[in-house]
């Protein structure tokens, strides 16, 4: 399967397990973690980066990011791990009429 395949140009997103998954979602959270791994990062980015990471969370999920790669860093994922376990908490949404 080519990338095509999954979103086709002129495509932004597609609905995964009733998520939007948009163009760009998985290169946002790379940058986000590495961000995040960067030393000479500022704490404020560092902030932005982790809360943008965060919301990427449940898309990601949907994909199956998480069923087929392993976080490399301990730190980030264990901090990963305990988002997913905070979401996977949370009380499902209503189904839409």
């Amino acid at each position: 399967m080519q990338a095509q395949d999954v979103l086709p140009d002129g495509q932004d997103f597609v609905i995964r397990n009733g998520l939007p998954l948009r163009k760009g979602s998985v290169g946002a959270f790379l940058i986000n973690a590495q961000l995040l791994q960067d030393p000479n990062a500022s704490a404020e980015a560092k902030q932005a980066a982790e809360r943008d990471l965060i919301d990427l969370l449940p898309a990601l999920e949907a994909l199956g990011l998480f069923d087929v790669f392993e976080l490399r860093s301990p730190t980030l994922r264990d901090e990963v791990a305990r988002h997913r376990a905070a979401l996977s908490c949370a009380p499902a949404a209503a189904p839409r009429a």
